[in-house]
């Protein structure tokens, strides 16, 4: 059988693997579709530390179906919960935002692998316009955004421009993130 034979499953199904002595859980496109799952994703989202049972019993499930749809959601890989902290919270010194324009000897993805562990950006987009990357900085001082600036930014080689706008007040900072039906 071929690849374009095999049936598209949900989360909700495993496909049998290596004669059966492996499940494999295999999202689908429709898995952010499926409006329990929004659901359950929406009040995760809100609390990532809510107990399953209450939110079983605000979505009017069992305990085991959020438990399931988490942990399958989680496999697939459709679902991650971690912790956020908002830089506006912290008080920062400095949020930063920088538009990066990257040399035409590399590329916005290569310079965003490069710069993903730099522990003072919380944000990196690839953007079109202008910039080839927005990236938001925060730190606790202008000298921290200096050093930044001079370590990771100026003479790279894969770093054409970067223009630095330094953040004066913060209006709204929503971290939560849309669900589709939002948008």
């Amino acid at each position: 059988m071929n690849n374009s034979s095999k049936p598209v499953m949900s989360l909700n199904q495993t496909a049998d693997v290596n004669g059966g002595d492996q499940l494999l859980r295999i999202p689908s496109r429709d898995t952010l579709g499926d409006k329990l799952n929004q659901q359950i994703i929406g009040m995760l989202e809100m609390d990532g530390r809510l107990p399953f049972k209450e939110i079983a019993t605000a979505l009017d499930v069992s305990e085991g179906t959020v438990r399931n749809r988490v942990n399958r959601m989680k496999d697939a890989g459709v679902l991650q919960i971690k912790a956020l902290v908002d830089p506006s919270a912290i008080n920062y010194a400095t949020d930063s935002m920088l538009g990066i324009k990257v040399a035409p000897t590399s590329s916005p993805g290569a310079v965003a692998k490069r710069l993903q562990d730099c522990p003072e950006i919380v944000f990196i987009i690839w953007v079109t316009g202008r910039y080839d990357l927005l990236v938001e900085i925060v730190s606790n001082s202008d000298d921290t955004l200096c050093r930044f600036l001079d370590e990771h930014c100026f003479n790279k080689d894969d770093i054409n421009n970067v223009e630095v706008m330094k953040g004066l007040t913060t209006f709204k900072n929503q971290f939560l993130l849309k669900s589709h039906e939002n948008l």
